[in-house]
């Protein structure tokens, strides 16, 4: 007789228990269903049972590693600080668009698979993370600073006004007691802060932060792509790619474009020279 098919007992088909261990979102539903496997001496179902085992483990090797980056803020909260907001800022390095950042208060008690730096996390784990943040987050504010702002006042500036600016949207709704920051001091703000150095990478409040603000600017950008088309911003969301460098060379600066970056001013002196008439 084949192993596909035990002499004993009733038991569910593989597809149900192929569905079941699809849809188990937590470890009661994983237990359950090794419990359901035990014993099943179908090939198929002692497979499924490995992998239910290793999903369950999974689970419970990121629940630590997420322990671990709330270390300082449950450190923070023994010490009584309440509303301890992480911050982060994108968008320093484009050639294009505003740079952005996000404010956010976790709440004491979470789930959120895979939260990580954004620049670690693949793009449609990124935005429904950004949407599951959005939704438990205790606050979240976002900050941003203009094209002509940045070419104002140099990058450097901007990023740090869009964090005072986040900061600020958050306050408006949100009790802020402390700041965790990724690797700067906020300005103009008279709240206790922690600067921490690739803090994206070692804290949730400031990962959160990273993801909210670069699913945000994400979507601005591929807003702009419809207005301006020539330029892919839908694909490289403003950074300086060979496709996009190539369309500032045929094309030149379009009005979101950072003259104040040295590709963009260069590209703009060359569209002057072939068109005297723009001057």
């Amino acid at each position: 007789m084949s192993s596909e098919h035990p002499t004993e007992g009733r038991v569910d088909p593989l597809s149900i228990l192929h569905d079941a261990l699809r849809a188990a979102d937590c470890d009661a539903d994983l237990e359950a269903l090794i419990e359901r496997l035990a014993g099943d001496s179908r090939i198929g179902a002692r497979a499924l049972e490995i992998r239910a085992r290793k999903k369950l483990e999974k689970g419970h090797r990121e629940r630590e590693r997420i322990s671990g980056l709330l270390a300082l803020r449950d450190e923070l909260t023994r010490r009584g600080v309440r509303g301890i907001a992480g911050v982060d800022e994108v968008g320093v390095g484009p050639l294009a668009g505003p740079v952005v950042a996000a404010a956010v208060v976790l709440p004491a008690r979470f789930e959120l698979a895979g939260l990580d730096d954004s620049k670690r996390v693949r793009p449609a784990l990124r935005r429904t993370l950004a949407s599951k943040i959005r939704e438990i987050a205790v606050g979240v504010g976002i900050g941003e600073v203009s094209v002509e702002e940045i070419d104002q006042i140099g990058i450097y500036q901007a990023a740090l006004e869009a964090m005072r600016r986040a900061v600020a949207s958050l306050a408006r709704t949100t009790e802020v007691g402390h700041l965790l920051v990724d690797a700067r001091t906020v300005p103009g703000v008279t709240l206790a802060q922690t600067p921490i150095i690739k803090g994206d990478q070692k804290d949730a409040s400031i990962a959160a932060a990273s993801i909210v603000a670069k699913v945000h600017r994400d979507t601005y950008m591929e807003s702009l792509a419809s207005r301006y088309p020539a330029y892919g911003f839908e694909r490289h969301m403003g950074y300086g790619t060979v496709a996009h460098l190539a369309a500032l060379d045929v094309h030149g600066p379009c009005p979101i474009h950072r003259r104040s970056f040295a590709p963009v001013e260069a590209a703009e002196r060359r569209a002057l020279r072939v068109s005297p008439a723009l001057r």
